[in-house]
């Protein structure tokens, strides 16, 4: 495990402590990795896929209840997990988002005392000269810190032009908890990463190292403060979004002072309305806010749930008109585009928490603007080719089946919200998330850099605007977009048939020369298939492949019985038992198997 820094107002780590965290985590991944190996895996490969699938829900939820409780006593960088997971309801099921959901906001407070030693450590002033206040009582805690309200100092209020302020203070050896944290979850995608299914289908060590960099980011104000008055200067001049201002004086890697700009929670559906804001434009808005992060920015908010983002009411600029869907449309579509020229709306989008921010590089915003243009033309074979070109399949996959699956998803879901998919019958939605689901698994893919935190991105603004408008679909949010990406596509597109025309017409002019050639290696015998290699090969594995099948076997039914062992004695011990004859099988039918053939 690495070394944590340390600086002043830190606990000394408890070592002792420290390993048993680390124990405990890596003894809860593999006693849940062997039983999801076991449940999925080995029983559908024997025949009893209905044993496996009889319990799954009660299993799903008896797991994600143990990692509650498990995350809520630990804190640290299992909190972070579980919220990811709870926010990842396109694919894990909802017995486990669901049990998850809770620890958005539950986490426990660090006492006063503790926070007040830390805080006047790395000012260098105890918080009474600090501040002209700090209340003692926090208005949030999170998983690596918490906030206070507090006043700033005369001198200080008249440097910034305001008084009223939070500040953010780091969780005391906070630093040393994500060294052991990150170093469980390392040694845990170790695991996982030699379970070929797994490795096929996901790079974990790298998603591990990615969340790495962003935990470390997070646990350092001075890059968050960075991050702040970047996002601040993305929306200068646009009067949609607001971030509050950075009171650097009074910040440092531990300690982050920011102007007060709490406001309506952007999900209080009551405060919203009592104030004459209609919830329906404001999920309309944040879509917009959010795409105009990914696709013309490239710099975006990666945690945008309802604690990091408010609405606040402003005053309506009398001396010239506002049209949200035409400003929308302005600001999403044109890439670098200046939105000085908007006027004020009655209320603002107001961004806080820059601690986890996300970069989208030139040739991932391109591949996600193809992307888009496919959803939007309801294109499945199209789709496929973006998603590869994005980098999520490899270049090995095999994409038939995928394409065919997008076109039916298009032709039966296409355009449709939530809502209107709420209304089709359950039989007919499971049995296409099923088909779809084992297309996807049977293909390798991956995850390229900072595209997880695209998809967490993503995953919270759709289950932000759904909360605020149960009819919100995402399709009318995403439609000006593609309208601008067609319209410029369009533009591009005498120059794009030149160089078509150009390529065909060298290919043209080759092709008798090539043909010539090919005929001359066919008459010289030159032209072979290397077929027999790839006999020898077959040969092999299906001198090896029963072997192969009866070490699963074995390895599956004794571990299985352990597993039962303790709830069904009599059933656990005979797996145990019958896992002998597979046994032998796998260590002698080679050697029979060679002795019959000679």
């Amino acid at each position: 495990m690495g070394s944590a820094r340390r600086g002043p107002g830190d606990p000394t780590p408890d070592v002792g402590n420290t390993r048993a965290r680390y124990r405990r985590i890596l003894r809860f991944a593999a006693r849940y990795i062997v039983q999801t190996w076991w449940y999925e895996l080995v029983l559908p490969r024997i025949g009893l896929a209905k044993v496996a699938a009889r319990g799954r829900e009660a299993r799903l939820t008896r797991i994600a209840q143990r990692f509650h409780v498990l995350a809520v006593d630990l804190g640290g960088l299992m909190i972070k997990v579980g919220q990811y997971l709870s926010s990842r309801l396109d694919i894990l099921p909802p017995e486990i988002t669901k049990e998850l959901a809770g620890l958005q906001d539950e986490v426990p407070p660090v006492p006063f005392d503790a926070i007040r030693r830390l805080a006047a450590a790395e000012l260098g002033v105890p918080l009474e000269q600090a501040y002209a206040s700090f209340d003692p009582e926090p208005l949030a805690a999170a998983s690596l810190g918490q906030a206070h309200r507090a006043t700033l100092s005369p001198i200080d209020a008249a440097d910034m032009g305001y008084d009223e302020a939070v500040v953010k203070v780091q969780r005391p050896g906070i630093e040393t908890i994500v060294d052991v944290d990150l170093s469980a979850l390392r040694r845990v995608a170790g695991w996982l990463s030699r379970v070929r299914f797994v490795a096929n289908h996901v790079d974990l060590p790298s998603l591990v190292e990615e969340f790495a960099v962003t935990s470390l980011q997070e646990i350092d104000y001075l890059q968050e403060a960075g991050n702040a008055e970047r996002f601040a200067a993305s929306f200068a001049g646009d009067p949609r979004v607001a971030a509050p201002e950075v009171v650097w004086e009074r910040t440092t890697r531990r300690v982050l002072t920011l102007a007060d700009v709490t406001a309506i929670k952007i999900n209080d559906r009551e405060a919203l309305l009592a104030a004459g804001i209609d919830p329906k434009a404001v999920a309309k808005q944040f879509a917009a806010v959010m795409f105009d992060q990914l696709f013309r920015d490239g710099f975006f908010h990666a945690d945008p749930h309802p604690g990091n983002i408010f609405v606040t009411p402003v005053e309506r600029v009398t001396d010239a008109t506002w049209a949200p869907d035409a400003a929308s449309r302005a600001s999403s579509v044109a890439p670098g585009a200046s939105a000085g020229s908007l006027s004020s709306p009655d209320w603002r989008l107001t961004f806080i928490d820059f601690g986890m921010m996300g970069e989208v590089p030139d040739g991932l915003r391109r591949g996600l603007q193809q992307l888009l243009l496919a959803v939007a033309a309801r294109d499945g074979k199209r789709l496929v080719d973006s998603i590869r070109g994005v980098g999520i399949l490899l270049p090995s996959a095999d994409t038939e089946e995928l394409e065919r699956a997008m076109s039916e998803l298009f032709a039966r879901f296409g355009g449709m919200g939530l809502a209107e998919v709420r209304q089709i019958d359950e039989r007919e939605l499971r049995s296409f998330a099923i088909e779809f689901g084992e297309t996807m698994r049977a293909l390798p893919f991956q995850l390229p850099e900072n595209f997880l935190l695209v998809i967490r991105s993503m995953s919270l603004t759709s289950g932000l605007c759904s909360s605020l408008d149960p009819d919100f679909n995402m399709w009318d949010a995403v439609e000006p977009y593609a309208g601008q990406l067609l319209r410029d596509e369009r533009g591009n597109i005498v120059q794009a048939l030149g160089k078509e025309a150009l390529s065909y017409a060298s290919i043209v002019a080759r092709l008798p020369q090539r043909l010539d050639a090919l005929a001359d290696r066919v008459e010289e015998g030159r032209l072979v298939a290397h077929s027999p290699r790839i006999e020898r090969r077959l040969a092999k594995l299906e001198r090896t492949a029963g072997r192969i099948v009866s070490a699963v076997v074995f390895v599956g039914l004794f571990i299985g019985g352990i597993l039962l062992r303790l709830d069904e004695p009599v059933w656990g011990v005979a797996l145990m038992v019958a896992s002998a004859i597979p046994l032998l099988h796998a260590v002698f039918g080679g050697v029979f198997g060679r002795r019959g053939r000679g």
